[in-house]
């Protein structure tokens, strides 16, 4: 079992920074594969950035490519988002999801574990 507990959403002007953090507990972090989710309203979760288990291999979803970054501190048990170049239309619920498997995972069905998420607004 990992719980998983996301921290560090708000409300930024468009063009702003913010830096989303997701701190797990239960099983070995190292393990698992992990991503980063996000839901506006009435649309469906789309994927944002996952990164391997390893750390090593890390894939953006074009939306968010050369804006986002997805890393990962093994001894801190916390793997996080840096968000520049912010967007309105990136406003939504976020959420940290770990995947039993080691590379990179693009899908909701990858992911076993979920937390609660996070609420990112961007003004503009």
């Amino acid at each position: 079992q990992v719980q998983l507990v996301e921290s560090g959403g708000g409300l930024v002007q468009a063009g702003g920074s913010l830096g989303l953090s997701c701190a797990a507990s239960g099983r070995t972090f190292s393990n698992y594969a992990m991503g980063w989710f996000r839901q506006a309203p009435g649309k469906e979760r789309e994927f944002v950035a996952s990164i391997s288990s390893s750390g090593v291999a890390t894939y953006n979803a074009d939306s968010v490519k050369g804006r986002f970054t997805i890393s990962r501190d093994k001894a801190k048990n916390t793997v996080y988002l840096q968000m520049n170049s912010l967007k309105p239309e990136d406003t939504a619920v976020y959420y940290c999801a770990a995947s039993r498997t080691a590379g990179v995972v693009t899908t909701t069905s990858g992911y076993t574990y979920w937390g609660p998420g996070t609420q990112v607004t961007v003004s503009s």
